[in-house]
């Protein structure tokens, strides 16, 4: 009787002290530096903003995050050191996109298991993409630009920054939403792209806002129209594709996750700073330069969106049977 009164006794206080102990150790955290892997190599967007969230990030928690670059493999790489290190908050990873809802269907082998292995914390933010095009072009908006493509038996050729990127699938549903006649050239970079539009060698790209910006600026590209929901504020005379394809919205976005496991009071609190920093008005001028709406907002609706995009790229990728072994 003595033995059963004291196992019930002990259990719940057992259990009591062991959340009372996560608890400090979240209260502790950071105790040392946390590291921010980086799946690609540096001076991109995607580098670019993580860099400028981590420095203050660093600010305000009171320790310095630091900053690697582990590029290879369209960010599989990066990202597969991060879905397997220790989930005590200590290693975080910049996500993308094309690596977290993309690679998982154009990829025959990918090294982590999206909703699985990682645990989403925050979105950094939302890039905006653009479709431009040689100003040669006989073309003024997205519906001509449509119906030129239909006229011309050789369709038009877009290029985007390589096969299964962002771009490239949003161009994929764009032609399964218009009957467009497009047709992709996959470059190895955004660079070579945009030259070849300017040189007129390339009639059409999809990229992100910020490469093509100060082309559009000079000239030397025509923007036709931007895929996010609303029109962008570095842009406000380019019409938004909804605004001829209803409900259309492709956006390249950025975010932060910790592998999965990380005690659920370290995510909210980094959720919480992060949200804090990206919405600094410095690291919000510097992010909207960089064609980067921020966000911050929760891991619920981080995962919310990273599920969303799965099934929708799902069944872009299998409608365009893109596959890279």
């Amino acid at each position: 009787m003595a033995i059963r009164w004291l196992s019930a006794f002990s259990a719940p206080l057992v259990a009591a002290l062991c959340l009372a102990a996560g608890d400090v150790r979240a209260g502790d955290y950071p105790a040392k530096p946390i590291r921010l892997i980086v799946p690609f190599a540096p001076g991109g967007v995607t580098d670019t903003g993580a860099r400028i969230v981590a420095e203050h990030l660093s600010h305000r928690l009171g320790q310095q995050v630091v900053v690697e670059n582990k590029p290879g493999a369209s960010g599989n790489i990066g990202t597969q050191l991060a879905a397997t290190a220790p989930p005590d908050g200590y290693t975080l990873v910049v996500g993308f996109d094309g690596t977290l809802v993309i690679n998982p269907h154009v990829y025959a082998k990918v090294p982590f298991d999206t909703l699985r292995d990682l645990a989403p914390v925050s979105k950094i933010g939302d890039a905006a993409l653009v479709i431009v095009t040689n100003p040669a072009l006989p073309v003024t908006d997205f519906a001509s630009l449509v119906a030129y493509s239909k006229r011309n038996p050789a369709g038009v050729s877009y290029g985007s920054a390589g096969t299964g990127s962002t771009p490239h699938l949003a161009g994929e549903l764009l032609r399964v939403r218009t009957g467009a006649n497009f047709v992709h050239i996959p470059y190895k970079g955004g660079g070579q792209a945009m030259a070849d539009v300017v040189g007129g060698t390339l009639p059409m790209l999809y990229t992100a806002v910020a490469g093509a910006y100060p082309f559009i600026q000079r000239g030397q590209m025509r923007a036709v129209a931007v895929s996010s929901a609303q029109r962008l504020a570095s842009l406000p005379d380019v019409p938004t594709v909804a605004e001829t394809v209803p409900g259309f919205e492709v956006t390249s976005w950025i975010g932060i996750l910790a592998p999965a496991g990380t005690p659920q009071a370290i995510v909210d609190r980094l959720q919480r700073e992060i949200r804090a920093a990206v919405f600094q008005p410095e690291v919000k001028e510097r992010l909207a330069g960089l064609g980067i709406v921020a966000s911050g907002n929760t891991p619920a609706e981080f995962r919310g969106q990273i599920e969303a995009d799965l099934r929708k790229y799902a069944d872009v990728v299998k409608a365009a049977n893109i596959r890279i072994d």
